[in-house]
């Protein structure tokens, strides 16, 4: 008869293993929680006492010392008045306002026109109008800018630039900010 020999489980195997190892881990994890006082505590344990308690004590007093004070700053919060919020949707208006204003050199009123177009933007009137309330924007530049392209691509005479710069179907510029882009144009 031959004799079956026992073939031994690997060490990582065995339920003891895991059982030890779960204890390690347990023993590391719970390690960190110890604080600097238990770490350093001096064998005489009676002026330990005394020195955690009269710590305790000025904590506390702190504590109520800084919620005395911080209830005056809460009221004072309060009495300020807040900014309302700003939709998202009034802000990115006012970011393609921007675009619109430095990239293509448009008017006021052409980018009011481009923020609420069925074809353009899209945006709501009350959204297009925040970002053209709140835009920083020079408009005389733009307009001056606008004349330099019609001379110098269109050879258009300076009253046909301002009539376009004016003009509805056109730039849309105030005659204000139209009649400076002429002044200027040679400059």
């Amino acid at each position: 008869m031959a004799k079956k020999e026992k073939v031994k489980k690997p060490f990582y195997k065995k339920w003891w293993v895991w059982i030890l190892a779960v204890i390690i881990i347990g023993a590391i994890a719970g390690g960190g929680e110890d604080t600097d006082n238990e770490k350093t505590a001096p064998a005489n344990t009676e002026v330990n006492t005394e020195e955690t308690t009269a710590t305790e004590t000025k904590t506390d007093t702190t504590k109520e010392n800084a919620e005395v004070k911080e209830e005056p700053k809460k009221a004072e919060k309060e009495e300020e008045p807040k900014e309302p919020e700003v939709p998202t949707e009034y802000k990115s208006a006012l970011q393609k306002a921007e675009s619109y204003a430095e990239i293509m050199s448009m008017s006021k009123q052409g980018t009011y026109d481009q923020l609420t177009s069925e074809a353009g933007e899209q945006f709501p009137k009350d959204a297009a109008q925040y970002a053209i309330d709140n835009i920083k924007w020079d408009w005389k530049e733009n307009a001056l800018k606008k004349a330099k392209e019609y001379t110098e691509t269109m050879a258009m005479s300076k009253d046909a630039v301002y009539d376009q710069l004016i003009s509805e179907a056109g730039e849309q510029f105030t005659p204000e900010e139209a009649q400076y882009a002429i002044d200027n144009l040679d400059k």
